[in-house]
């Protein structure tokens, strides 16, 4: 994936890729940029899933817990008991420990 592909998935992952799965199956990305773009997907679906909770219109998808199996499949076992302290509550970076 050229620079500027690949900054584009960043800003907009879901218009760059249908589906989480398509990230992991991408052979043009390295495991960290896959990880990078995944994590940017995984807060953007969290922000959605809390204007959903707050009554916004629209249906939960099971995207996000989508993102986080791709997440974990690339990154190994997500802490999930340690999440971020908004209302979305995020993945901090150290959830994520990357395979040695």
């Amino acid at each position: 994936m050229k620079t500027g592909e690949y900054d584009k998935a960043l800003g907009n992952p879901a218009g760059a890729f249908e589906a989480p799965e398509d990230i992991l199956a991408h052979t043009g990305l390295s495991t960290d940029q896959k990880i990078e773009i995944l994590r940017r997907w995984e807060s953007q679906a969290a922000q959605e899933a809390v204007a959903l909770e707050e009554g916004m219109p629209g249906e939960e998808s099971g995207l996000l817990r989508r993102i986080l199996v791709a997440i974990g499949t690339l990154a190994g076992p997500l802490d999930v008991e340690h999440t971020g302290p908004s209302k979305n509550h995020g993945l901090p970076r150290s959830a994520i420990k990357k395979p040695e």
